[in-house]
């Protein structure tokens, strides 16, 4: 008997431990965990590739249940009918949409509730009927796709062939004429101000000291207004003849807009020529006696020929009624031995003293 004992005690034991196994399973699936469940037939009308049973349940994203069994509807092959077990406390309605729902890119489909329509029968479990194409996979939604756009392609392909065709006509086109794109955009470049700022250098015109002209003061007020000049001649840029542009001139400025540098430099030297009757900036005839009005025609570098500057402006005097008292022309050049900016300010230094002198000596005799 002693020998015998052990061999009951452990069966025994053994017994009662699977006894208790399955009284814990019990325990689980009806009254501990997820409490209480309740069965629903589930009808997918077309494939459920990779639906496995035990696969989850979710209840708007929340897991309530599993499935429980798979299989082909007897009546249509096509159908899938499942069974899934959630948790009696699920609000499963007459509303509520069966789906499937893949997690991830590769991961395990699983049943989403969301909708949809229930059919109960007597004495059955309540069937969901499954959104139709629920069952569809993410790889076969873009093998659909893929087939819609080679349908596409091919319904257009004559169409895409002769917009390939152009895109590459146009293409070469730019390729032959680039050098012409670059010179359009350098051109709108410096028609807008874009591009990089480059450094300009500034020049000025400067004004005669010593006219070697009788003394002989103003005998009247003088004003000297801005020259009139055409659209060409407003400008700081360095002028030639013919128009273009010249090596060396690229960052050339005057210090002014050319009708401005000779207002004011005509007025210095009046200035220095008789201080105490300076000219006025004003044009309103009635702060002054007289106006000497200055049209300015030529102010540029000649190439045609010798190379020389040429400055040509045309003067009136006019009283304060308006009535022209005097008029003339006056016009110089100097000879231009290199064409450099230093060289060429230089020459007009000398150019504009003459103008100068001429203006004033004839202004004050007719004034």
């Amino acid at each position: 008997m002693e020998t015998r004992a052990p061999y009951v005690l452990i069966g025994s034991f053994v017994l009662a431990a699977i006894l208790a196994v399955f009284g814990f399973v019990y325990w689980l699936n009806n009254t501990g965990g997820i409490g209480p469940r309740t069965n629903y037939h589930v009808q997918f009308q077309g494939p459920v590739p990779g639906l496995l049973v035990g696969a989850g349940v979710l209840f708007n994203g929340i897991r309530v249940g599993e499935v429980t069994q798979l299989g082909l509807a007897p009546d249509n092959p096509r159908f899938v009918n499942a069974t899934i077990s959630v948790a009696a406390a699920t609000p499963v309605r007459s509303d509520t949409r069966v789906g499937l729902e893949f997690q991830g890119l590769t991961g395990v489909p699983v049943v989403t509730l969301e909708g949809g329509a229930i059919v109960a029968k007597a004495g059955e479990p309540v069937t969901l009927i499954a959104d139709a194409g629920a069952g569809q996979s993410m790889t076969q939604a873009a093998r659909d796709a893929l087939r819609r756009v080679d349908t596409v392609l091919q319904d257009n392909s004559g169409p895409l062939k002769d917009t390939i065709a152009n895109f590459k006509t146009f293409s070469d086109g730019l390729a032959r004429n680039t050098g012409k794109l670059d010179g359009i955009i350098a051109g709108l470049e410096k028609m807008t101000g874009g591009g990089a700022p480059a450094q300009k250098i500034t020049y000025d015109l400067h004004t005669p000291q010593n006219l070697g002209l009788a003394s002989k003061t103003l005998s009247a007020s003088l004003a000297i207004p801005e020259p009139s000049a055409v659209a060409m001649l407003q400008t700081q840029r360095m002028l030639f003849a013919p128009v273009g542009d010249r090596p060396g001139f690229a960052d050339f400025l005057w210090a002014d807009s050319i009708p401005k540098l000779v207002q004011a430099r005509l007025i210095d030297s009046f200035e220095n020529y008789d201080i105490a009757h300076a000219p006025l900036r004003t044009s309103d005839l009635g702060q002054a006696d007289y106006q000497l009005l200055i049209d300015i025609r030529r102010f540029r570098i000649a190439t045609e020929g010798e190379t020389r500057v040429e400055i040509e402006l045309s003067a009136r005097i006019v009283d304060k009624t308006g009535k022209v008292v005097a008029s003339r022309l006056v016009e110089t050049s100097e000879k231009l031995d290199k064409v450099e900016p230093a060289a060429a300010v230089a020459a007009f230094d000398t150019a504009f003293a003459r103008i100068a002198k001429e203006l004033i000596g004839w202004t004050v005799q007719a004034v």
